[in-house]
């Protein structure tokens, strides 16, 4: 039986910590260092695990040969400097979503990756989901046919500021877009993998475009399949909705809590097959981000050991230049034609 994978975590914020807990909980990963800038979250850093090595500074972990996988869990504008760095080095890298603030940092990632002896895996969970993920299944094993239309939603309380604020820093977020609705553009082209890239997003919002706390984005693919994302972050606790329509049914499924990291949600998850009358409730076991980044987790060190990736960085650039061009589309009032 192999030794358990040496991991880093690069970010001791509050998702940070859900990695760091999910790689010391896991048994074929061994938590060895975190990386944690400010001095409260060193400690805290400290406190939690203390067999780890703390270190202030990300470069750290770069240079220490006994660490061979790091997960990336700091603010967005630091995502691409940590990967491309650990990939350089020969480690393994989790980097959370997105990939890049910019297409190219996710370019210069994609480049890295295709010549490192690192694997590289983006941060897209929900597809461990047995909500979201089951979804893509009952795809695949033909259930509710050809997709022919995506609708995700997502009503929720305004984002947390984050370390010294950066979630409300274009410099550093990027963009609120990218925050969140990177996981429901990943979804939506997931589901809609047989449609090829969207040609056309059209973005409305009030506000800054990218950081508008209310946003609707339409998506129009090659073979006439459409997706739709909503996001409202001026509501209350966290409420999300993933709607899919095919040839041969439709499946409807919700998810709702406090906050995202809720380990007690109300969801549902109901398919409705053509030619039925009512719909069939199926069932689900625990769901929510917490519980797809331990799965995720353990999954990425699996797919690390055997060469490959969970979620490609390609894959990754995909979800970001989606955004992207949603964000274009908001400030230029106008559909993007066509997504990079």
């Amino acid at each position: 039986m192999p030794q358990p994978m040496t991991f880093a975590v690069a970010g001791y914020g509050a998702w940070g910590r859900f990695h760091a807990r999910a790689i010391a909980d896991t048994v074929d990963g061994r938590l060895v260092a975190i990386a944690a800038r400010s001095e409260a979250n060193a400690r805290a850093a400290q406190t939690d695990f203390p067999d780890a090595t703390v270190h202030r500074e990300w470069e750290a972990l770069i240079r220490d040969p006994a660490i061979e996988a790091i997960a990336i869990a700091a603010p967005n504008h630091l995502h691409a400097p940590i990967a491309v760095a650990a990939l350089e080095a020969g480690k393994h890298v989790l980097v959370e979503k997105p990939m890049a603030n910019t297409l190219a940092d996710c370019d210069r990632i994609v480049a890295v990756a295709k010549r490192s002896k690192g694997q590289l895996s983006v941060g897209l969970q929900c597809r461990l989901s047995p909500q979201w993920g089951r979804i893509r299944a009952l795809i695949d094993d033909g259930t509710v046919g050809r997709p022919q239309h995506v609708h995700i939603s997502l009503f929720r309380h305004p984002y947390r500021q984050g370390s010294d604020g950066w979630r409300y820093d274009r410099g550093r977020v990027g963009s609120w877009i990218l925050e969140e609705p990177v996981h429901f553009f990943d979804l939506a082209l997931w589901y809609l993998a047989g449609s090829g890239r969207p040609i056309a997003v059209q973005a409305l919002g009030a506000g800054e475009p990218g950081m508008q706390p209310v946003l609707s984005v339409l998506m129009r693919f090659p073979d006439g399949a459409t997706a739709a994302v909503n996001q409202v972050l001026a509501g209350f606790e966290h409420h999300q909705t993933v709607e899919l329509v095919g040839t041969t049914g439709a499946v409807r499924a919700t998810w709702s809590a406090g906050t995202a990291r809720s380990l007690d949600a109300a969801t549902t998850l109901r398919l409705k097959r053509a030619g039925q009358d009512n719909f069939e409730d199926l069932p689900i076991t625990r769901s929510g981000e917490v519980f797809e980044l331990a799965k995720q987790t353990q999954a990425s060190i699996l797919a690390f050991r055997s060469g490959k990736s969970l979620v490609s960085a390609e894959e990754g650039r995909a979800a970001v230049a989606v955004c992207l061009a949603a964000e274009e589309s908001a400030r230029r009032g106008a559909a993007v034609i066509a997504v990079d």
